[in-house]
């Protein structure tokens, strides 16, 4: 399946399409056949050639012009298609009277439609020929399969040669990484290997420097060698036999193995510390690593890398450490600042505080940044308005200013080492704004609905776009936002100096256009806009776009957080959208209603705003729908005729909507979330033939008439056929009322591994499904009546459970023991009584628990001293305890309950500072005050 990237355009899609259409009905009519297959035959000519230009390293400008204009060509070329197939229709037949006169109308609208394909098939023929023309004028045929040129300088030779009297805030990281490096050498004498990991520009290759600098006393040998992106093994190895011996120039005629065989020879009866410095691959290690015996003499071999599994791969043995490099706090971030332009820490003029804030701020910690923009700053005049302009223009500067070229060579070496799928799923991100939290779940779609990602074997686009998200966060290009227990990242944020080059590159490329806040004016970007990112919303920026050309536009992605939607030109103009985005609520009802029904190409719609109440009942006709997120609206009910829409994968609403009759017939839905099974009809809530549902969220209100036990017959029906399907997460609401009616839930889905059973009243204990059926199990949060001894061990048995959420409404009058081997693998518990419930943890009992969360019964405290065996969660980190806001003691109200209170606090703060990892806690009453545990 060929992809829309960033540096091929639309080529593969297209070709694609152009192949499709001559097979179907459209493809048959006079005179059009013959002049599409001439067109694709160009087409597929210009994009081999294409193919090959975008492999060159650094294209000269006359080749980069070649590539903008083909690809602009593609775009045009998909456009004029796309408009002509709606014209068309969907060729499908209904037969009799129907068909009859459909032909009929069909045949009147071709004539124009023919009229009409002719002429722009005529125009773009006529640009194929330029295009070609300029192709033979550049002589583009005579350009050189790889960059040749002057030598490189390496950029970060400035890191090796540092003055250790300019370094600030280095000294924590190499005492800790030197310490580990030299610590327990008598009882540990194997080779170790440290992972120093991290984004460009962090300081990898100073930290390694510095701890060799501090322990190389300790080893008989040292060695530093780069690898880089196109490593030459061969002359590696001979650079660390030169820095380990003296060979006097016999090596060069040595080949591979015998540089290893040797250099093994040269260390085995050696402690030798050995610096590797920028490893780009797995590959490049195994190579690598084989040439250093193990000879059990305590050596060390330091690593820097930027990608997350090239570390992990260095680091096989539990021994063996992984060091994720952070960036600067804000303090040493300062300190090195005004060190560089003023030659101490702490003379910066106040009259410059502000603007030296905002420009740290776009540094985010990173020394690279820091460095290279206060040796910029330090040959400028110091005043605030020039200081200002150099803040305004970081983005442009990074291109053009010298000052700053090692700096953006650093941060390119990352994005140019990605391949081309990985690069055009980076640069959309330069659709949002700095320090902008974005979230996976719609990210991958958006990617989706873009064309970004491929159909792989044994794997869904969701599966491959998850992979690309992973693969840049591993490769230190974003950074993770909010992990979870078991390792899924649920956003990603981009740093402000990388996201400087991102925009660079899409202005570059046409690939997206950005405006508002500060970003690049609509009078900078080329011809035709493709995607549009508005940032900030206001009448001037309004009437601009109300002159441009805006039917080319495949993404509108609206970050503005303030008003002005109504200034934005109609949505009839965006007649090529695939995306479109509202981040932030606004009132977009009236704005909606006129034209969001003509985008005929849309596959993701996010709408945001109370406002918004209903959808126009043209959306319907969105068949091309992927993506309808209405989550931050209050639309209720969807348009008659809403099942129709059969492409629809994800659907996303706000306040529990009535579920559409007929759902079961949209067989591709993959998500459906936040519906009202008691107010939807009985009908629609016959779902369990979609057989690739992967997430469904409901609410069910209480009752007892026979219509609310007709509904729980029917979801219980649909979730009993959807147990052999691949349901992952499971969102039931109940509000009022009791969920046991899901006790003859069977067959189960295996695949379950979230499931959140909402209400204190949902079960009287544990149901019997849950444990040990469902094997694959991370995440619980689940209402009980009471909670049982025996009910919340046999839970413990689950394998896979990582975070458990309880809400009780009758406590045990009694504590909880948690005994041995009990929940093996959960890392948060939590729980919230009425009335409390206190659990004593015994050695061994939830082993990798990080996070606990318990409401206290006082009384059932006291009696044992509030003693919970704290000392035997051996992971935990972190405490949060509260008391329920009626405990049933008789001492709420009374003197006697603050003194108990206060027993309390003293007795977990002791239990906490005895702890080997002294978690941080804090214990709330029933006002809400909140007390920490010191």
């Amino acid at each position: 399946m060929e992809v829309v990237s960033a540096s091929h355009g639309v080529f593969g899609p297209l070709l694609g399409k152009l192949t499709a259409l001559l097979a179907k009905e459209c493809g048959r009519l006079k005179g059009v056949r013959r002049e599409i297959r001439a067109l694709r035959s160009e087409l597929a000519s210009m994009h081999a050639a294409l193919r090959e230009y975008t492999k060159l390293e650094e294209p000269d400008d006359q080749v980069k012009t070649w590539i903008s204009l083909v690809r602009e060509l593609a775009y045009d070329t998909e456009d004029v298609f796309d408009k002509f197939i709606n014209r068309l229709g969907n060729g499908q037949d209904d037969g009799g009277f129907k068909e009859f006169f459909r032909k009929t109308a069909r045949r009147l609208k071709t004539l124009g439609a023919r009229r009409g394909i002719a002429g722009q098939i005529d125009d773009l023929k006529v640009r194929i020929n330029q295009v070609k023309e300029l192709k033979d004028c550049y002589k583009l045929n005579d350009a050189p399969s790889s960059t040749t040129g002057h030598a490189t300088v390496d950029p970060r030779l400035h890191a090796l040669f540092s003055e250790e009297a300019r370094l600030v805030g280095i000294d924590g990281p190499r005492d800790d990484l030197a310490n580990w490096m030299v610590e327990g050498n008598n009882s540990s004498e194997h080779l170790k290997v440290l992972s120093i990991v991290g984004f460009g520009g962090l300081g990898k290759t100073t930290v390694a420097k510095e701890v060799r600098q501090k322990i190389g006393g300790h080893f008989d040998c040292r060695a530093f060698v780069s690898v880089s992106q196109k490593p030459d093994i061969k002359k590696i190895i001979k650079d660390v036999i030169s820095q380990v011996s003296i060979q006097d120039g016999c090596t060069d005629n040595w080949d591979e193995r015998k540089s290893i065989a040797k250099l093994r020879e040269l260390l085995q009866d050696k402690r030798y510390l050995v610096i590797i410095d920028d490893i780009w691959s797995t590959l490049a290690w195994e190579a690598v690593k084989c040439a250093f015996p193990e000879n059990n003499h305590s050596s060390r071999i330091i690593v820097t890398t930027r990608d997350v599994q090239v570390a992990r791969s260095c680091c096989q043995s539990g021994d063996d450490r992984i060091y994720q490099m952070k960036g600067l706090s804000k303090l040493d971030s300062k300190r090195l600042f005004s060190k560089r332009i003023f030659g101490s820490e702490d003379c910066c003029p106040g009259v410059l505080n502000e603007v030296s804030n905002e420009i740290l701020k776009k540094c985010g910690g990173l020394p690279l940044a820091i460095i290279s923009i206060s040796g910029l700053l330090a040959n400028i005049p110091a005043v605030k308005e020039e200081w200002v302009k150099i803040k305004r223009s970081i983005g442009s500067a990074l291109q053009n200013n010298q000052s700053l070229e090692g700096m953006s060579s650093i941060l390119l070496l990352g994005y140019n080492h990605l391949p081309p799928n990985l690069k055009t799923c980076l640069l959309y991100l330069s659709a949002f704004p700095e320090d902008f939290v974005i979230k996976r779940c719609e990210l991958v779609r958006q990617w989706i609905a873009e064309g970004f990602i491929p159909e792989e074997r044994g794997q869904s686009q969701q599966d491959v776009a998850e992979h690309y998200f992973y693969e840049l966060i591993n490769k230190s290009m974003v950074q993770p936002w909010d992990i979870e227990p078991d390792g899924k990242v649920r956003a990603c944020r981009v740093h402000d100096m990388i996201l400087e080059i991102l925009i660079s590159k899409s202005c570059e490329d046409n690939f997206i256009t950005v405006v508002g806040s500060g970003q690049a004016h609509l009078s900078n970007h080329h011809s035709v806009i493709r995607r549009l990112s508005i940032q900030h919303i206001d009448q001037n920026l309004a009437s601009k776009l109300a002159k441009e050309d805006l039917t080319h536009v495949r993404s509108l992605i609206i970050t503005a957080q303030s008003g002005g939607i109504e200034h934005l030109p109609s949505l009839v103009k965006f007649e090529a959208l695939r995306i479109l985005d509202f981040a932030f609520h606004h009132d977009l009802q009236e704005y909606i209603m006129k034209g969001l029904d003509k985008l005929s190409k849309l596959k993701y719609l996010k709408l945001m705003g109370r406002g918004t109440t209903k959808l126009p009942p043209g959306i319907v006709r969105l068949h091309d729908l992927q993506t309808l997120d209405l989550q931050g609206t209050n639309v209720k009910e969807l348009p008659d005729g809403f099942v129709q829409m059969t492409e629809l994968q994800h659907l996303l609403t706000e306040g529990f909507a009535k579920m559409p009759n007929g759902i079961g017939g949209m067989m591709n839905l993959w998500e459906i979330s936040s519906f009202d099974i008691t107010r939807s009809p009985a009908n629609a809530v016959d779902f369990g033939n979609l057989a690739n549902l992967n997430t469904l969220s409901v609410k069910l209100d209480s009752g007892l008439s026979e219509e609310h036990r007709r509904r729980e017959e029917m979801f219980l029906s649909s979730m009993c056929k959807l147990g052999n399907c691949k349901l992952q997460h499971l969102t039931i609401d109940r509000f009022g009322g009791s969920l046991e009616f899901l006790d003859s839930w069977s067959p189960l889905p295996s695949s379950l591994q979230t499931c959140r059973l909402s209400g204190y009243s949902c079960f009287s204990d544990f149901p019997k499904w849950i444990a040990p059926a469902l094997t694959n199990l991370s995440f619980l949060s689940i209402g009980l009546t009471k909670l049982t001894v025996e009910g919340l061990h046999t839970l413990g048995e689950l394998p896979a459970l990582l975070i458990l959420h309880l809400q009780i409404k009758t406590g045990p009058g009694d504590r909880i023991i948690v005994q041995h081997n009990c929940f093996p693998s959960l890392n948060e518990f939590t729980t919230s009584a009425k009335k409390g419930a206190n659990f004593i943890f015994m050695k061994g009992a939830m082993p990798k628990l990080e996070i606990l969360g318990m409401s206290i019964n006082l009384s059932v405290g006291k009696t044992y001293g509030f003693y919970t065996g704290m000392e035997n969660l051996g992971c935990l980190r972190e405490l949060r305890l509260t008391l329920p806001c009626k405990d049933g003691t008789p001492f709420d109200d009374t003197p006697a309950a603050a003194v108990i209170r206060k027993e309390a606090v003293a007795a977990f703060a002791r239990e906490a500072a005895s702890h080997a990892n002294h978690p941080s806690g804090f214990l709330t009453d029933e006002t809400g005050m909140m007390t920490f545990l010191e």
